[in-house]
């Protein structure tokens, strides 16, 4: 079975074609049909455009994204004629053998063979949120995690006859993060639908009284000039193409960051990334490479004979279902004459792990795991292990138990007496471009707090190499959520952090107001990933991890950040630019449509007049707009700066039109006064472009100069100037336009260089 990563095919039909500003441009175009001249109905070749391109970008988007998502589609390790294989999940068969460890999603339903302290997290399937163990002969839902602890299960259902994998491939297909984007654009056209139905209705009965009232609209052809009205005047309220340009920069920014080897499993998480300002790290496979290696054993004293000691390392080592430390000394350390009697899993509470075993005639009980846990009452041995530690290598130690181990999963190890044996150094390389990654962040103004549950000392030395300051904070002798916030408050560096602490720290952290994005690549981070305002997991991450993060770096590249920081910038910043003009726009068609409806004067455009204006000044720059580089630094606050630049200009835009219009209409014919009015809404609509493109640059120049000529040409070329209905003369009448319009161009101009003083808006990049 696989799961979607993104919309279905009718899902991006549906919500391109079913749109209710759709809806109401075709029934202005079936307006247009009747009246029986298709000029009028050029605005509708937008609307088709529009839904095109949408669709198009959308299943490109799907198709790559759907792609990528093979890279990071996790897998399942299953026993087959004695031999462990790695699968992907859709390979899974009845009665196959699943070898099951911290991290691993449970494939298919299954029932435990074996158990070894076997935890799951089931709570996409049935809400509980504390681990549930598990032992044999019990049932594994397919969806769920292992959280800790080991063991086999046989598979008893798989694809369709698993019920929990239908429900979990809804909730992950339904998950959303929060947008401000979206959510922005969604206020804006709930906003425009709740005011468009009483408008339509006003135009309408303006339209009406203008040619006479309903006792004469059958006269003289006055319906078809009321219709026609009626329909430029809609047509200059829709903000078409707002909604598609804010789903096609998402779109292209999702597949220039797949190239990238960044899977965004949700569009719209390329944009929460620039919202973030608090970035919390793991140690382990985010900022070193997370492919350990054995570098040495030091002996701890001469207690414990050299060759006991290796028979115990050989032990550890030979667990089908143990984690990478096991398979690691699996390679190191091995011995046919050892059996293993029983094991305790490692557990990210008591940061150990035990194996009881027997070697010949002697039998043994041996721990292997954290050396403050393990050798706390070894103070020598401990100071040893310190100073290793502090190298920057991971440091583990070996002990055997001269008491019975504890028999419950995450009982302490206090009042068990011990005997240390070996510590058991593995070097870890730190990524080569972490250093500049997280400088990066730093100049970026976002914080970075390392959470690690490794050794303080170790992850000290670590933050050191990487140039962060400070001392780590031991995150164990932390006790309560209180003291965890106040640790938060001075340090950015922490140790022995438990995945409930890190969990914590997100809520914590997104209590203080900080949007928050969370990285791992493990079981222990599984969790918080998901809490965070955005979950990023490496290529190498856990099933677990995988599945309730929004990002993942298929090629485990922590340097891949600072370019979806950038795409995510790019997104807010230009969609922000772009529905500026489509807001723009609507603000002075609702506001000709009202004032022409209340003074009974005829509609001052034809439908395919506004069509030439907003597709010049609006449409095709907003496309290129959308798209271009913009690392502005992200700022709260899109919807208010959006309503703020957008009300002014096109009510600026209006009253300029309402100028040019008013002491003409009656002096000279009305096609002739349509068209000096469009002339003057041009440069209105040019000047607020304009401002949106600065800072200026040759190519935006270059865009405004193409904006410029191709109003021109329309205007002169005889084919163009009879389409448009561009009848214009040269004389006062025109100058008293292009004043006009000029004169609105200076109200844009004065209001943006006051309200940058003002700070209600801001500069572009």
């Amino acid at each position: 079975m696989t799961q979607p990563t993104s919309r279905s095919i009718s899902d991006i039909l549906r919500e391109n074609v079913f749109t209710l500003f759709n809806g109401i441009l075709t029934g202005c175009f079936i307006a247009v049909l009747i009246l029986g001249d298709l000029r009028d109905g050029f605005f509708y070749g937008v609307v088709v455009v529009n839904a095109l391109i949408g669709i198009i970008g959308e299943v490109r988007a799907k198709l790559v994204l759907d792609r990528a998502a093979l890279l990071a589609a996790p897998e399942s390790r299953v026993k087959r004629d004695g031999a462990v294989e790695t699968v992907a999940l859709a390979d899974v068969v009845l009665d196959d053998l699943l070898v099951l460890r911290p991290g691993d999603q449970i494939p298919a339903d299954a029932v435990v063979v074996e158990s070894n302290g076997l935890g799951l997290d089931e709570s996409l399937l049935t809400g509980e949120a504390d681990p549930v163990l598990k032992d044999e002969e019990d049932q594994l839902l397919s969806g769920s995690h292992v959280v800790s602890g080991t063991g086999y299960a046989t598979v008893t259902a798989v694809g369709a006859d698993s019920y929990a994998s239908r429900l979990t491939s809804e909730i992950r297909k339904h998950s959303l993060v929060r947008s401000e984007l979206r959510d922005a654009t969604n206020r804006i056209l709930v906003y425009l639908s709740w005011i468009l139905g009483p408008l339509i209705v006003i135009t309408l009965i303006g339209r009406v009284l203008t040619y006479g009232g309903f006792a004469t609209l059958g006269q003289n052809g006055h319906w078809r000039r009321a219709l026609l009205d009626a329909v430029a005047a809609v047509v200059g309220m829709i903000p078409e193409g707002l909604v598609l340009l804010t789903s096609l920069a998402f779109g292209v920014a999702a597949i220039q960051l797949a190239a990238r080897k960044v899977l965004v499993q949700e569009l719209a998480a390329v944009e929460v990334l620039a919202r973030v300002d608090v970035l919390c790290l793991d140690k382990t496979g985010t900022l070193t490479s997370g492919e350990l290696a054995f570098d040495r054993i030091l002996p701890l004293g001469d207690a414990v004979p050299q060759q006991q000691a290796e028979l115990a390392l050989a032990a550890f080592g030979a667990d089908d279902a143990g984690n990478a430390t096991a398979g690691i000394l699996s390679n190191h350390f091995r011995s046919a004459a050892v059996f293993v009697e029983h094991r305790i899993p490692f557990s990210s509470a008591t940061k150990f792990s035990g194996v009881v075993f027997a070697a010949g005639d002697v039998r043994s009980s041996w721990l292997l795991g954290a050396p403050e846990r393990l050798l706390e009452e070894h103070p020598d041995e401990l100071a040893q292990a310190t100073a290793v530690a502090a190298t920057g290598k991971r440091t583990l130690a070996l002990v055997r138990a001269i008491d019975p181990l504890p028999t419950g999963l995450h009982a302490p190890i206090r009042g068990v007496r011990v005997e240390p044996a070996q510590l058991v150094v593995f070097e870890e390389s730190v990524r080569p471009a972490a250093r500049a990654t997280l400088g990066y962040f730093r100049t970026q103004a976002v914080r970075v707090v390392v959470m690690s549950g490794d050794n303080p000392v170790t992850v000290s030395a670590v933050a050191r190499a990487l140039d962060l300051d400070g001392e780590a904070v031991d995150a164990s002798k932390l006790h309560g959520d209180a003291e965890l916030a106040a640790a938060l408050e001075t340090s950015d560096i922490f140790g022995r952090v438990s995945p409930e602490q890190k969990r914590a720290a997100v809520g914590i952290l997104r209590e203080m107001g900080r949007t928050v994005a969370m990285t791992g690549d493990g079981v222990n981070d599984a969790m918080a990933i998901k809490d965070a305002d955005l979950g990023i997991a490496m290529g190498t991450a856990t099933a677990a991890t995988k599945a309730v993060s929004r990002i993942v770096l298929l090629d485990n590249r922590f340097d891949r950040l600072p370019d979806v920081l950038g795409f995510g910038r790019r997104v807010i910043a230009n969609v922000e630019r772009v529905a500026n003009l489509f807001l723009a726009k609507t603000v002075y068609g609702i506001l000709l449509a009202l004032v022409s409806a209340v003074m009974l004067w005829p509609f001052p455009f034809l439908p395919r007049q506004l069509t030439l204006v907003s597709t010049l000044a609006i449409g095709i720059p907003a496309f290129v707009l959308a798209l271009a580089p913009n690392r502005r630094i992200y700022t709260p606050g899109v919807l208010r700066r959006i309503l703020t630049y957008s009300i002014p200009t096109g009510t600026i835009a209006a009253a300029a039109c309402v100028i040019a219009y008013f002491p003409l209409y009656r002096s000279i014919p009305l096609p002739e006064v349509r068209s000096i009015t469009t002339i003057t809404l041009f440069c209105v609509s040019l000047w607020i472009l304009c401002v949106l493109t600065r800072p200026l640059s040759w190519p935006r120049i270059a865009l405004l100069a193409g904006v410029v000529v191709a109003m021109l040409l329309v205007c002169v070329l005889p084919a163009t100037r009879d389409f448009f209905m561009m009848h214009i003369p040269l004389s006062l009448e025109l100058l008293w336009g292009i004043v006009a319009g000029v004169a609105g161009a200076a109200g844009i101009e004065v209001f943006y260089r006051f309200a940058r003083r003002r700070e209600l808006v801001f500069d572009r990049e």
